[in-house]
Order: structure tokens, then C-alpha cells, then sequence
């Protein structure tokens, strides 16, 4: 414990003190990798959109003897062959099976060729059906939210930083964390349903919070240093990210172990399919978000500064001191 004490109090003292903004070309050129890496998954896998999305035809059957998916997909071709079915094992025990819209007859026949391939009473399979028009409503709203949600942030971050450049800054380490997110997700081969969608939304505002504990240390570095300040800019940066590394670490530990607890307990214990999608999304939000804002917001803020006039002017004035110092000792 005294060495874990030590460590923090040398990272924010100065003593120790890792690069974030010194070797920014490197984690600039990491970032933009996973982010068209990201990008560049759904050409290998394409992105799976849920029922709620896209729309089409929905068959739970209730506590079969048999589990098996094959036996769901064979009902339905049997009855419609060229239908796309999805299968899936919802609470250990029930079968939910999603396919194309249908018509209200093959509906019927569809669920009477499933009670019968599994056994069941014909009460023990339900259907329901998401038309088009509710699944593009749900995507505009979705699209909406995080649009308001973008703008909002950039606005208030603004007014409470007193620079957009801050506000840039952040905004872009948000949108970092969405799309490589978005792009571990859709490699997993996990859809992308409401549920996702607010664990999307709350990883951007647990993105937000941590980014903003690092700025308000930043801002209070850099108010602190006067024309006779004998650090650069970026210096003063790196000092902050360093102050605040052990608490971002120890935030984003305590969030992602009970995150990933309800990960494992819905995907291989219950089988909840919507505890899985929310946690999977905020369990690997909050790691991206850590690494983001370390890795590039604090540093891209630290860029978009350096060349004002005045914190280059005064830039100058302390490499000089510094030159003039070696030289005389």
C-alpha cells in the first residue's frame, strides 16, 4: 500500500511521469488505426440491427423439451423455405425465433409447426410482429438523442471550460469511443437493439465525466501558470493527466468489475439476451473511455493550444531560460 501511495504521490508531484502529450504522434496515429479498424468492421462483418430495427416477425416457444435451434429453423422453412430465421436461447429454457415480416396465415402456420416440432401445447408459442415504420422511428430517435446529446456536451463544456477548444477536443474523444465500440460490438457479432443503444449513450456520458475530471485538472494547471512559469504548455498537461491517472484508473476499475460481472452472469449464467447487449456495450465503453481520454483528448487539447500567440510566445521564453541555465552550468 505505501508503494501504491508513493507512486501516486511521485505522479503528482512530477517525479514520475509518463508521455501522454510528449509522444501524442504515437497515440494519435494508435487512435486513428482502431478507429478505421473499427469503421472497417461491418465491410468484414456487417453490423446485426435487431428486430426493433428492422423489422419482422417474432416466435417465442415457451419451455421445450429440447433446445435445440436447428429444429425452430427447419419449422419455419418447412412452412416459408426461403425465410432469413434467427435463433436464440432466451433464459436457458425458452426458443425465440425472428425472421422476415409474414402475413397473418403464415404466422399462424409458422407457430403451429413450431408447437409441433418441439412438443408444446400451441398456447406455449406466441407471436408478435415490428412493423418498418416502428423500427425507423426508433432508429431516428436513437440518432436524435445522440445528436442532441453531442451538441449539448460541446455547448456546456464551452460555457464551463470558457474555450470550444476543449469542448473539440472532448467531443472528438467521444466520438473515438463510440465508433471503436460500435466496432468491438459488431465484431462479437452482438445486434445492436435499444438496449445497446442506451449503453452507447451511457458510456458516452461515463466518457464525458472522466474527460472532464482530466480538463478541470488541466485547466487549473494552466490558469496557474504566469509569464514567469517554468513549464511549457504541454508540460502542464501531461502534469494534469498524471495527477488524475490513478483516480481515472481506479474509476474505470470499480465501474468495469460489476459491468462485467452482469456481462457474464446474462450472457452464460441466465441468458438475459438485454443484460448482454446493455453490458457489453458500457463494459467495453468504459475501457475505451479511460484510454481515450488519456490517449487523445487531453492531448488534442494540448495541440489546439500550443500555437495560440500567447502560450507560443511564452513557450519560447522558457526553452530559452532553460537553454541559457545548460549553458551557464
Amino acid at each position: 500500500m505505501a508503494s501504491m501511495n508513493e507512486f501516486g504521490n511521485n505522479l503528482y508531484t512530477g517525479k514520475t511521469s509518463f508521455p501522454f502529450v510528449g509522444k501524442r504522434r504515437l497515440w494519435f496515429i494508435i487512435a486513428i488505426a482502431l478507429v478505421v479498424g473499427s469503421a472497417l468492421v461491418p465491410l468484414i462483418r456487417p453490423i446485426q440491427f435487431s428486430i426493433e430495427f428492422t423489422g419482422g416477425s417474432q416466435f417465442t416457444v415457451q419451455a421445450p423439451d429440447t433446445t435445440d435451434q436447428q429444429t425452430a429453423t427447419d419449422a419455419v422453412q418447412s412452412v416459408v423455405p426461403e425465410a432469413a430465421t434467427k435463433v436464440v436461447v432466451v433464459n436457458g429454457s425458452d426458443i425465440r425465433v425472428q425472421t422476415d415480416q409474414m402475413s397473418s396465415a403464415e404466422t399462424q402456420q409458422v407457430s403451429a409447426a413450431l408447437a409441433e416440432a418441439y412438443k408444446v401445447d400451441a398456447d406455449a408459442v406466441t407471436s408478435s410482429f415490428i412493423g418498418p415504420a416502428w423500427g425507423e422511428n426508433v432508429t431516428k430517435q436513437s440518432l436524435w438523442g445522440l445528436a442532441i446529446f453531442l451538441a449539448l456536451t460541446f455547448l456546456i463544456l464551452a460555457i464551463y471550460f470558457r474555450t470550444w477548444k476543449m469542448s473539440a477536443a472532448a467531443i472528438l474523444g467521444l466520438l473515438d469511443v463510440l465508433v471503436i465500440t460500435v466496432g468491438v460490438y459488431a465484431l462479437a457479432g452482438f445486434e445492436i437493439s435499444p438496449a445497446a443503444v442506451i449503453g452507447f449513450l451511457t458510456i458516452l456520458a461515463y466518457s464525458l465525466y472522466d474527460t472532464t475530471v482530466v480538463f478541470d485538472k488541466i485547466r487549473e494547471n494552466t490558469t496557474e501558470d504566469g509569464e514567469k512559469s517554468a513549464r511549457l504548455f504541454g508540460e502542464s498537461v501531461n502534469l494534469a493527466v498524471n495527477q488524475t491517472l490513478v483516480r481515472s484508473i481506479n474509476t474505470s476499475v470499480v465501474a468495469a468489475l460489476p459491468v462485467g460481472a452482469i456481462l457474464f452472469i446474462g450472457s452464460f449464467w441466465l441468458g438475459a439476451e438485454t443484460l448482454t447487449d446493455i453490458s457489453l456495450s458500457i463494459f467495453v465503453g468504459i475501457l475505451v473511455a479511460t484510454y481515450s481520454t488519456l490517449f487523445v483528448a487531453a492531448p488534442l487539447y494540448s495541440l489546439f493550444r500550443e500555437n495560440e500567440p500567447q502560450i507560443k510566445a511564452r513557450d519560447a521564453r522558457v526553452r530559452e531560460s532553460r537553454e541559457r541555465a545548460a549553458v551557464e552550468a
